[in-house]
């Protein structure tokens, strides 16, 4: 009779399915942006696992596609948070919280172009962008406490708009309308309006 499965060995089982699964999303995040029309086959390739190891952990391509989404947001999130959101004045820390994510989205445009294809629902959305809300909205309710930012506004709008703005700098750019240092620019310049910083 086999033994029963030690709680080490569950942990260790665990622990294997995480590394997994981070690798399987690395790979998916460098062959997608490569290659958008890359098979799940290929992806599991580059992860040096099996499709079924791939469909074990994301059921389908879509599946996956929305966890390579998160795990995007995650790195955006990190590297926002990377840059220092509490120091200096608050204008110059939200725009550097702003240029931060920019960068990471940079890094990876035909990928986002995929991603940002996928049905997603508002609800869904707003989950996803939480984290980047918080950093922006700790920024802006510090300049407004320090009298650098308008106050006649809620807060949440203003982390509302400002996400929305980024969002058209970005689309402004993919769509070639505006290089990225013309819509970095036109991006720093309408959210310090927008916050009464300018």
């Amino acid at each position: 009779m086999t033994p029963p499965p030690t709680r080490n060995h569950a942990r260790n089982r665990r622990a294997d399915a995480r590394r997994s699964r981070a690798s399987i999303l690395d790979a998916a995040i460098q062959l997608l942006n490569e290659r958008p029309d890359a098979s799940v086959e290929a992806v599991a390739t580059a992860a040096g696992v099996t499709r079924q190891t791939v469909y074990a952990h994301f059921p389908s391509r879509e599946h996956l596609l929305t966890a390579v989404l998160d795990r995007l947001t995650e790195r955006t999130v990190a590297a926002m948070a990377a840059a220092d959101p509490d120091s200096g004045p608050a204008a110059e820390a939200l725009l550097r919280l702003l240029d931060a994510g920019e960068e990471v989205s940079r890094e990876y445009p035909a990928l986002l172009r995929l991603l940002g294809a996928l049905p997603a629902g508002s609800q869904e959305d707003a989950e996803r962008h939480l984290p980047v809300a918080e950093l922006l909205g700790r920024v802006v309710r510090r300049g407004r406490a320090s009298g650098e930012f308008d106050d006649r506004l809620p807060a949440d709008w203003l982390v509302t708009a400002t996400i929305a703005l980024a969002h058209a700098a970005s689309g402004e750019t993919e769509a070639g309308h505006l290089s990225r240092q013309q819509a970095r620019k036109a991006l720093h310049t309408s959210v310090l309006r927008l916050l009464g910083a300018d």
